[in-house]
């Protein structure tokens, strides 16, 4: 099966000082993408109030491309008004900052070598908590899940063992009841076939997203190796509506 039978895009690129958004449009261009988008935290180190939300919509919205929003835990709309959060195409959350992640209390950087985890079932077990109540949301807008099933790298090499058919039908179940994609995650390499496979089975839609700021955008050789895999076509996809601003 080729590539070409789904879409060639990455809905999760940041702008960086090793990467503006005219970088992003060339190598789009170049690499012959269908679509991209660029997506900015709300979050201590990002958008925290309207002011730097419509910064933001005016940094980008001219730009020929979708304008996303990476919030970094649920009650992050909360100093944003209504009518800002409507000029933006897509939500994109993922569980990488996780609170009360171990029974030491500690707040979780999920991703970080660091980060410590001092029972593995345990963690899963809050981890799962924590993918829940993301997934439901509870009135804030959410449309892609990112870095699904993504575990820290100390408890990484039992993988297989945490993720039981019980959990991942728990996340799937839950991202299709609150129609929310998931993500192929490229810098990742999560989630795994099996899960694909499951989801799509279940009828959910899927993004591919590199989650990257410098010259590792718009890469997606996992994405690609695995949504061919998996006979993923057009159809497998979801596709944000650019908003009139």
């Amino acid at each position: 099966m080729s590539e070409k039978t789904f879409f060639l895009y990455d809905l999760h690129v940041h702008r960086s000082d090793k990467q503006s958004a005219d970088d992003m449009v060339r190598k789009a261009k170049e690499g012959g993408f269908k679509s991209f988008g660029i997506v900015h935290n709300v979050a201590p180190w990002g958008i925290q109030n309207d002011d730097d939300l419509q910064r933001y919509i005016d940094e980008v919205k001219d730009y020929p491309c979708y304008m996303g929003l990476q919030p970094a835990a649920p009650g992050w709309s909360e100093n944003l008004s209504r009518e800002l959060i409507d000029q933006v195409d897509y939500i994109l959350m993922d569980p990488q900052y996780m609170p009360n992640g171990n029974k030491y209390g500690d707040q979780m950087e999920v991703w970080d070598h660091n980060c410590y985890i001092d029972d593995p079932d345990d963690f899963m077990e809050r981890n799962m908590k924590w993918y829940l109540k993301i997934l439901e949301h509870q009135g804030e807008p959410l449309d892609i899940f990112g870095w699904p099933l993504f575990l820290p790298l100390s408890i990484q090499r039992e993988y297989y063992n945490l993720w039981t058919q019980e959990r991942m039908e728990q996340v799937i179940e839950a991202a299709r009841k609150n129609h929310i994609a998931l993500e192929i995650n490229d810098l990742a390499h999560t989630p795994h076939p099996e899960f694909i496979l499951m989801a799509k089975k279940a009828g959910i839609k899927f993004t591919f997203g590199s989650d990257t700021r410098d010259e590792r955008s718009f890469r997606l050789d996992y994405c690609k190796e695995v949504a061919t895999l998996c006979g993923l076509t057009e159809d497998d996809f979801y596709i944000p509506v650019r908003k009139k601003r």
